[in-house]
């Protein structure tokens, strides 16, 4: 195994893409992951927490729906969950570039 933080933080940034084609936030990183978890150093973990933090937002997108209904307190969602969805990629792979595990919080553990 070697270790590649270069690798890492682009697996972390690369949840961005959805910013530029619409879609892919989820799909990059688990082919990034899929692929190179059995040869880069700790590539497992951080992809395990990048998986989960995504699917995670999924699932928040989903309860925001019905939210809507309700004096609009899923679009108070939806725009938390894009600050987020911004804010934590990037923060993560700064902490990815330092060396660290980085953890992105309200994010459910499918993937352990």
């Amino acid at each position: 195994m070697r270790e590649d933080r270069t690798l890492i933080v682009i697996t972390h940034l690369s949840q961005l893409i959805t910013l530029v084609t619409g879609f892919g936030s989820l799909i990059l990183p688990l082919i990034l992951w899929v692929t190179q978890k059995e040869k880069v150093y700790q590539m497992d973990a951080h992809g395990k927490n990048i998986i989960n933090f995504q699917l995670s937002l999924i699932v928040y997108c989903f309860i925001c729906i019905p939210l809507i209904l309700f004096f609009g307190l899923g679009l108070l969602g939806f725009i938390a969950l894009g600050i987020i969805s911004i804010v934590f990629p990037v923060v993560n792979a700064i902490k990815a570039s330092n060396g660290e595990t980085p953890i992105y919080p309200l994010s459910i553990n499918f993937i352990s």
